[in-house]
């Protein structure tokens, strides 16, 4: 199955190109497409993962639905049909992979939720005893669920890393009654999510979810509790103390550390069978979390 790399939609302004999301402007709205392509370490490889935009578009669109009553989304559309009739030509390249969505202005905030110790914070609680300033008990160990889920906020880095903020510094930068809001929201969202995830075999050890404001109200943006925002792992997998096999581009890092690579552009080519074990690992999120098929 062929990957889409990138899109060419002529007549269609483009607002902007990330690592993974083509952006245009469509009217007052915006239409995010979600190719295949994949990063890692920040640098965008030469090859994508089949049906890895699908997998993040169909998953958002998922829980976008099943919390549109807890909090607004920025979801307008997500089938070609519904879309205007400017962007029908473009259906092989939209198909199961694009969103229309409300213009939001996005808040300079990430909102992270950590349910478990792992990644960066298991290196912090490691050497500090604590995850981004929050103090937790001693003695737990790597992979281990927390206490409570903590919301640890951070900066949007428009180049290299996201850097880790308090709760106070996060009012600083968006006001106080905001930034509460925004951290019982994204403890909702998760405490729910993970209820329903669990009842699929599948534990999201933590996420990260952006918001903006439409209207002066706050509304979900972005893409929402993907292989690619989130880490998922399989609770039959789950051992305290180890690291588990995570249902994301891990696999595609992991490889490239047996490499001798620097890290830096141009990225190496992905072997087949990385290719296809990352994009099975995809599928089966999508799968297990919604119980659909892939369209």
């Amino acid at each position: 199955m062929a990957e889409l790399l990138k899109t060419e939609l002529s007549g269609i302004p483009l607002a902007s190109k990330g690592k993974v999301r083509d952006i245009y402007h469509v009217g007052t709205d915006l239409l995010i497409v979600a190719t295949d392509r994949i990063s890692a370490f920040d640098v965008v490889l030469p090859n994508g993962i089949p049906d890895k935009g699908k997998v993040l578009t169909q998953m958002s669109k998922f829980w976008f639905d099943r919390f549109a009553k807890l909090i607004p989304n920025h979801l307008v559309a997500a089938d070609v049909d519904s879309f205007p009739e400017s962007l029908h030509r473009f259906r092989d390249q939209l198909e199961g992979r694009s969103m229309l969505v409300r213009h939001a202005e996005p808040l300079p905030v990430e909102c992270v939720v950590r349910g478990y110790l792992a990644g960066s914070g298991w290196r912090e609680y490691q050497s500090r005893g604590e995850v981004c300033g929050i103090k937790l008990p001693a003695g737990l160990q790597q992979a281990q669920k927390l206490p409570e889920a903590l919301f640890t906020p951070s900066t949007k880095a428009q180049t290299g890393h996201d850097e880790n903020i308090s709760l106070d510094q996060a009012a600083g930068i968006v006001g106080d009654s905001v930034a509460r809001l925004l951290a019982e929201t994204s403890l909702r969202i998760y405490n729910q999510a993970v209820r329903h995830a669990e009842s699929k075999g599948i534990i999201i050890a933590d996420t990260k979810f952006e918001f903006g404001l439409y209207d002066g109200k706050l509304m979900l943006i972005d893409e929402l509790l993907t292989p690619d925002s989130s880490r998922f792992w399989s609770v039959s997998d789950h051992r305290v103390g180890v690291s588990p096999p995570s249902f994301d581009k891990q696999f595609v890092r992991d490889y490239l550390d047996t490499l001798d690579w620097d890290k830096t552009p141009p990225g190496p080519e992905l072997p087949g069978e990385v290719v296809e074990g990352t994009a099975s690992r995809y599928r089966e999120a999508y799968h297990r979390i919604t119980g659909q098929e892939l369209g």
